[in-house]
């Protein structure tokens, strides 16, 4: 923090050697604690989520991605710049996820800032997995390790050391935080392991509109079909779409899964050629109710993600439903999202417009 120059700064390759990150940094020094909160940005909402639970109060965190976007093709504008060249240390998920926001952050990063790739630093390269929506000779592995609960853990690990390096005054409470951040992963890991087990090798099997949950599938022994997103984000070919159907009727799924945000003509197509049911209410990285909500969070997304596709494969999601909504630091005085009101950017950002629709229902909660 301290005085910040103006002056754009190219792209550099650091490497962060107390936390094992790939960064951007002129010197990687804790950040002045004149008086300062730290600053901090954040790309997709998920992210600023798991950070926001390590943060608490401490800090100021701004989410820079809009939730309701394409994560892969979000352009930054102005306003993201301006929050990006003020942060002290910018976590993005990295694994080509958000390349034009890193870039942006790279070419405004002012002296002792830092860009954390947490993605990158949680996978080594032969860990990547390649599909549907990401085929290798595209070069971009499937960034979406945040469906993983076991990923997400490291995702949070690195937060905490990074913040704690920066901001050591705090470093007891971020590892605190983190602790009870780490518990709440544990607890939906072991939930998530259980309602699997009711169901069979058969019953856990995923056709989805976009295929967010490749590592989520390798962790609890899941198959993924298919996606209906492919690499360039357009339709499928009609080719592509009756091989999705035959596969659909030799396999005999339950579901197949679409998405709230963004709704699939060609998903609802197959559901009505095979008669097996679409399911339109899966999201990757837009969290559920608004901000402030306690289902507004990486586990309240997860949560609700995993009870769908459980409960609607034909398993049984009692253990799920068993695990608190709240995350340990769900209400926030530091932090900003780019779709709050308070944030007068939002007008600025191009938010795909989000359809009305009916309110769910889980449990005893209506949302």
């Amino acid at each position: 923090m301290g005085n910040k120059s103006s002056a754009k700064l190219g792209l550099c390759t650091v490497l962060a050697i107390t936390i094992g990150v790939g960064a951007c940094s002129s010197t990687g020094a804790p950040s002045s604690r004149d008086g300062d909160r730290l600053q901090i940005a954040t790309t997709v909402a998920p992210i600023t989520s798991i950070a926001a639970n390590i943060v608490g109060d401490l800090a100021d965190l701004t989410g820079v991605v809009p939730e309701g976007t394409n994560s892969h093709t979000f352009e930054p504008t102005p306003q993201v710049a301006r929050t990006l060249a003020n942060a002290d240390v910018v976590f993005v998920n990295g694994l080509k996820l958000e390349d034009p926001t890193k870039e942006l952050a790279s070419e405004n990063l002012n002296d002792g800032s830092e860009i954390v790739e947490l993605g990158t630093a949680t996978i080594t390269p032969s860990e990547y997995i390649y599909d549907f929506s990401f085929p290798k000779d595209g070069g971009k592995p499937n960034p979406h390790l945040w469906t993983n609960p076991p990923m997400v853990k490291t995702y949070a690990r690195l937060i905490a050391d990074t913040v704690k390096r920066r901001d050591p005054s705090h470093a007891a409470a971020y590892e605190r935080n983190f602790e009870k951040f780490a518990n709440k992963v544990d607890e939906l890991d072991t939930a998530m392991k259980t309602a699997s087990a009711t169901m069979t090798k058969s019953q856990r099997q995923l056709l989805t509109y976009h295929d967010a949950y490749a590592y989520f599938a390798k962790q609890y022994d899941w198959t993924v079909l298919g996606a209906i997103q492919v690499s360039n984000f357009e339709d499928p070919t009609p080719k592509e779409v009756a091989s999705l159907i035959d596969q659909v009727r030799k396999v005999n799924v339950a579901a197949i899964f679409g998405s709230e945000v963004f709704p699939s003509p060609v998903l609802q197509q197959i559901g009505n050629e095979t008669g097996v049911k679409y399911v339109d209410v899966l999201r990757d990285d837009d969290l559920p109710g608004e901000v402030g909500d306690a289902e507004h969070s990486w586990l309240g997304l997860m949560r609700f993600d995993y009870i769908t596709m459980v409960e609607r494969l034909g398993g049984d999601a009692t253990a799920l439903k068993a695990v608190e909504w709240r995350t340990p630091q769900q209400t926030l005085r530091g932090i900003r999202n780019e779709r709050s009101p308070r944030h007068d950017a939002t007008r600025e950002l191009r938010v795909r417009p989000r359809p009305r629709r009916r309110r769910r229902v889980d449990g005893d909660r209506t949302w």
